[in-house]
């Protein structure tokens, strides 16, 4: 698809033509140091602190990547964080922020940032996984240059919904559809997750462009750190708060219009794969599809 050579002006005439009534975002995220929700999982000596441990950088060369993970494990909440990716020729290299549980049957929330040639477009993709399943990949463009600023990557997760936002405005939802007998994550507690690494067997055009070394190190950078969840026990099965926290409301239970308006403009505009129109995978359109509005 082509992408736009003025996608900020473009995006401020959406913004125009959108409704006067707002959309209700998620909470403002408070932004936190990263040792307050977070700590380093492998390659410690591949991460760097600053301010006081407001900012992180990962750095990923020949030799390793690295990553952290959240203290806690969480049933619901908003997470969110600022990141700014590697920047130039990236192709190969992968940025994922995830939540993820840990049993066999494990449910899964990524975003995973796909490096691209330097003047290629960024690719985020978005996959959701229920009971060990996942396959349901969505691809976008992002209508700006994710390595030259921070921009916010959030997750909203309750009852009846998950939603991606970038910078508050939502790119996907995946709906609790237990009537139609599908699987949601509903209880199995998952922490947060983030990590840099070589995945140039398939990250950029199916595997073919080949990470470029001469290029390292490669550095993402990250800042916010924000969790406002329900905590539990990896055994918990509910979360106790169940109902009394802001994103349990009426008001996060679905899209309002605006937001929907905005969901479409995405889809429209930036989709560049979606697992719902995949008929060579899925002969049969997945059951969600329809309820998610993503065909």
């Amino acid at each position: 698809m082509a992408v736009s050579s003025t996608p900020w002006a473009l995006m401020a005439l959406f913004l125009m033509a959108s409704s006067t009534v707002l959309a209700i975002p998620p909470r403002k995220a408070i932004d936190v140091p990263f040792g307050r929700n977070y700590v380093p999982t492998w390659a410690f000596d591949h991460q760097k602190q600053f301010n006081g441990g407001s900012e992180l950088q990962l750095i990923l060369d020949k030799y390793t990547g690295t990553g952290f993970q959240s203290k806690g494990s969480y049933l619901f909440g908003h997470f969110s964080m600022h990141i700014k990716l590697p920047a130039g020729d990236t192709a190969g290299v992968v940025t994922a922020f995830y939540l993820s549980s840990t049993n066999n049957e494990h449910d899964e929330i990524d975003f995973e940032f796909l490096g691209n040639r330097t003047g290629q477009p960024a690719i985020l993709q978005t996959n959701v996984f229920t009971g060990g399943k996942g396959n349901r990949e969505q691809r976008i463009y992002l209508w700006f240059d994710p390595s030259q600023a921070y921009h916010t990557y959030s997750i909203l997760w309750n009852l009846y919904q998950v939603v991606f936002f970038v910078d508050n405005i939502p790119i996907r939802v995946f709906k609790n559809a237990k009537d139609l007998g599908l699987r949601f994550p509903f209880n199995q507690p998952m922490k947060l997750y983030s990590s840099l690494w070589n995945a140039d067997d398939w990250a950029t055009r199916g595997g073919l462009e080949k990470t470029n070394w001469a290029n390292a190190p490669f550095i993402a950078s990250y800042r916010g750190f924000h969790i406002d969840g329900c905590q539990a026990s990896v055994e918990a099965k509910y979360c106790a708060t169940q109902g009394r926290m802001w994103w349990d409301q009426n008001e996060f239970r679905d899209l309002d219009a605006d937001q929907w308006r905005r969901l479409k403009w995405v889809r429209l505009k930036w989709t560049i794969y979606n697992y719902c129109t995949d008929r060579s995978r899925f002969p049969v359109m997945p059951a969600e599809c329809k309820i998610d509005r993503d065909v």
